[in-house]
Parts: structure tokens; C-alpha cells; sequence
């Protein structure tokens, strides 16, 4: 068996990235094989879960073909840059092309030191491997452009972090590994050959419709904020609370990466914050469309030397296409506002009103934000009901009182009452990767018990599928099980 390695970005050579094999490991052993992720790039499963395998997925062996980079790149972190990050704790095997012709890299997290480790011992705890598996793989189920899993496996060896934890590597699929965070790493340097370069890159392997532009610089900016834009939509449609959006957790490819201290929100509070970290919730559930903003701010200025050689005519160029984003951002969010609530769109002030009214009634009865439009989704066609939102969500006064007008409003719909509970359900997952269950998960794995993983990446599989069986997994923590930080494992 072999990998059927192409790798462009290996080849674009330095400054761009090192060459950095991995640091093998003691005794890898293989945790969870995403089966249908391997077929889709080609690659034979049962061979991947064999020996030759999991020595290439823990390190241990390079497959052939493959030309394992760490990358380079800088970042804004909580709005400070830091002009030298790049991969401390991750290799890019390299990039395979899947069976529908696109390009994805293959890299390995945990996999030893690399020149920019900064110290670190480039190694992962189990912990945010089987987060990452987990939070990545049910944002992919729920239409959410994503970073993917491919492998769970364990490294036999401990990671010192607070206390001794047992070691594990995640294999991540992705468009690419190329961040915001890429771009300000030449820009920083004035190194202006090497981002032509890697602008010319980054549209031929993420937007070639942008072959030829008048400005490809510009368009660039102008197509990864229309990207982004949409991507920010679909996390605050899902509670979806990121927890560092740091400028090097941004893909240019608008896929979302990084599930460090990541979770989804369960009571509706717009303050949300997960991260052990973020000590004044700059990354709060609320804040996260203007951050986005903040971020694409960041890669503008980066790129301004290649809008203009005027700086004042790069500048008014590089915020006009910033300007769009507060639209873009409103229309996708409208969009996909309406569809949660059983509207063919948000066709007026009034309907927007009606959907703000629904956030507020719900941040009032500190209802769970899943539940509570799954219960929508019961609610519009009664007879069609007991899909797991209205049995699991007691309403509480404020959203009993809303509940009326949003029915009226209902009955100006075309579509029947059917038809539009079962878009409802669509657009209302029941099962998510719930905080206290993605930490269950991972206590029990510590202890080397990998069913409540493997239970959980099944149902996160199909979120819209309610099954009374795993009604267990459909519910908000209790109060002693709800864990309100999360941490990165680094």
C-alpha cells in the first residue's frame, strides 16, 4: 500500500517551511480510524489500522512519498503579534488528491519538537486529541466548512503538562494549513518576493477562478472575506464558541481549524467563554463576527503591498473590500436565521425583530440554545413531533410567550406544515459535541476506555437524527457534570 503523495507546498521549499520527520514514539497503538475520510482520499483503511499504518500515523515511519514539512508563520494572539510562531507541535506529511480532484494536506499533531516548538516538548495530551477528533468531525456533519480527523492514536508515553497525561497524535485533513497568520509572517519581514509567491499560491490552489485578475492581491482579500464571512455565520447559527481566534487559527481556505479550548454553547448567553485563557472574553460567542473582522483586518494590511505601490490607494482599496463584511456576514447569518425558525427568509423588519426577540426570550430563561430550536422544529408541525427537542426542553414563561406571534407568522409560509419541519430538522441539529460529554470522553480515555468516544464520533455523525436510545447524549449537563473551561494541551 502507498500514499499517493503531491506535495506543493513541500516544494515551494524555504522560506515558506523546514523539513522536519517526526519524532518517533514508544508504543503506538491505534485508537479510531476515520474510515469514510481514508476512502474518500484513497486511502485503503484496513491498511491505514495495520501495522505499516499506525507506524506512519504515530510517526514511527515516514510512508513513501511523503516530505514532512513544519511550516512557517506569525500571528496576532489576543491582539498582540507575534511575528515568529509556526508548527511547534505538527508536521505536514504532505498532500494527497482525494477522489474528487482536490488537493488536502495531510499532518500529524503531536509529533515531536520542531525549530518552532519555543521550548515546548511538540507533544499532545490525549485530552485535545479526542476533543479535536470529536468537535472537528461533528462540525463536518453539520455542514460546517472544517478541518477533518483521519486517526486517533495513543503514543504509549506520558505528556507532562500540569500532571502526567497519557500522549496521543491526531492526523488532520485539511484544503491547507495556510493562515492568516502565513501571510503576516512574509509581510512582517518585508520578504514581498516571497508573498507574491505565496498569493500566487494561494489562488492557485484555493480560488483559480481568480487567475488573471486585475489585482489578484485584491481579490484575494475580497474572496477569503466573503469565505470567512459565510464560516462566522455558521458558528454563531450553532452556538459554535471557538475559544482563540487568534490570526494563526484563520485558514485562508475559510475552513475552520485549531479546536483547542473549542465547545458549543448550552445556555443562551451571548458572554459565552470558554477558554481557560481568555481572561477578559475577547473570544466570547458574541464578539466572535467582530473579531473576524479584526483578523481580515490583519491580512489586508499584509497585503497592501501588493494591492498598490501607493499606500494611501492600497489602503482605501484593502477597506473597501473590508467594508463588505458586516453585509456579508448579515445575509448569511439572515439566511440561515430563517431557516432554524421555518422561514423561506427573514423577509422584513419585522421577522428580524421576531428572531431578536426569540434570542432575548431565550437568554431569559437561560434556555438551551440546541433544544430550544429543536423544539421550534416540534413545535411547527405537532403531529409530525418527538424528535428529541420537545421532549427534552421544558419551555420556559419567556419562550411560551413568543411562541404565538412566531406561529402566526408561520401561516404566511407556502410551504406546508411538513415540508417545513422537516427543513426544520435539517437545520437543527439534536445531537452536538456537548462539553461535559467531549470531556467524559476524554476522562475515560485517560484511563485507556475509548466506548465513550467511539459512541459519541458515531452519533455526532448524524446530528439531525433524533433516536430515543441516545437520548443521553442529546441533553445539557447537569449542574455537577457542566464544565465551563477548556484548555488548548499545549
Amino acid at each position: 500500500m502507498s500514499i499517493a503523495f503531491d506535495n506543493s507546498y513541500a516544494a515551494l521549499g524555504d522560506p515558506f517551511s523546514v523539513s522536519q520527520p517526526p519524532d518517533p514514539v514508544r508504543a503506538p497503538a491505534l485508537i479510531r480510524i476515520n474510515v469514510a475520510l481514508a476512502e474518500e482520499l484513497g486511502i485503503d483503511p484496513d491498511w491505514l489500522a495495520g501495522d505499516e499504518g499506525v507506524a506512519a500515523l504515530a510517526g514511527n515511519a515516514v510512508p513513501e512519498g511523503a516530505s514532512p514539512i513544519a511550516t512557517a508563520y506569525a500571528g496576532h494572539q489576543f491582539g498582540q503579534f507575534n511575528p515568529q510562531l509556526g508548527d511547534g507541535r505538527a508536521v505536514l506529511l504532505g498532500e494527497v488528491l482525494d477522489r474528487h480532484g482536490r488537493r488536502r494536506d495531510i499532518q500529524l499533531k503531536g509529533s515531536g519538537r520542531t525549530p518552532w516548538s519555543r521550548g515546548g516538548d511538540g507533544r499532545s495530551p490525549i485530552g485535545p486529541v479526542i476533543r479535536e477528533y470529536l468537535v472537528s468531525e461533528a462540525m463536518h456533519a453539520l455542514g460546517v466548512p472544517s478541518t477533518r480527523a483521519l486517526a486517533a492514536v495513543s503514543s504509549g508515553e506520558p505528556v507532562f503538562r500540569e500532571r502526567a497525561e497519557p500522549g496521543a497524535l491526531l492526523t488532520r485533513v485539511a484544503a491547507s494549513h495556510l493562515r492568516i497568520g502565513t501571510v503576516e509572517y512574509f509581510a512582517a519581514r518585508q520578504q514581498h518576493a516571497a508573498l507574491r509567491r505565496l498569493l500566487g499560491y494561494t489562488i492557485d490552489r484555493h480560488y483559480p477562478h481568480l487567475a488573471g485578475a486585475d489585482n489578484p492581491a485584491l481579490a484575494l482579500l475580497d474572496a477569503v472575506t466573503g469565505r470567512v464571512a459565510a464560516l462566522i455565520a455558521r458558528w454563531q447559527l450553532l452556538g459554535f464558541v471557538h475559544g482563540v481566534m487568534n490570526t494563526d487559527n484563520m485558514l485562508l481556505s475559510g475552513e475552520t481549524v485549531d479546536y483547542g479550548p473549542c465547545a458549543f454553547m448550552e445556555s443562551y448567553d451571548p458572554a459565552t467563554v470558554f477558554s481557560s485563557i481568555d481572561y477578559q472574553g475577547r473570544y466570547a460567542y458574541a464578539n466572535q463576527p467582530a473579531i473576524a473582522h479584526w483578523n481580515l483586518a490583519r491580512l489586508a494590511e499584509a497585503l497592501l503591498p501588493l494591492i498598490d505601490e501607493d499606500s494611501e490607494r492600497a489602503l482605501a482599496a484593502a477597506k473597501d473590500a473590508l467594508g463588505t463584511f458586516p453585509q456579508r456576514y448579515e445575509a448569511a447569518y439572515a439566511t440561515g436565521l430563517a431557516a432554524k425558525l421555518g422561514l423561506a427568509d427573514l423577509d422584513s423588519g419585522a421577522d428580524r425583530g421576531l428572531a431578536d426577540e426569540l434570542l432575548a426570550a431565550l437568554q431569559r430563561d437561560a434556555a438551551d440554545f440546541t433544544l430550544a430550536f429543536r423544539f421550534l422544529a416540534d413545535e411547527a408541525h405537532p403531529e409530525g413531533a418527538g424528535r428529541g427537542g420537545g421532549a427534552l426542553l421544558q419551555p420556559g414563561t419567556a419562550l411560551l410567550e413568543w411562541l404565538p406571534r412566531w406561529k402566526q407568522r408561520l401561516l404566511r409560509e407556502p410551504a406546508s406544515a411538513a415540508q417545513r419541519q422537516q427543513r426544520m430538522f435539517a437545520a437543527n441539529p439534536v445531537f452536538i459535541a456537548r462539553n461535559h460529554l467531549v470531556q467524559r470522553a476524554i476522562t475515560a480515555a485517560e484511563d485507556g476506555d475509548y466506548a465513550p468516544f467511539h459512541r459519541l464520533a458515531e452519533r455526532l455523525a448524524h446530528p439531525a437524527d433524533w433516536d430515543p436510545a441516545d437520548a443521553d447524549l442529546a441533553r445539557p449537563a447537569e449542574p455537577a457534570e457542566r464544565v465551563y473551561r477548556t484548555f488548548c494541551g499545549t
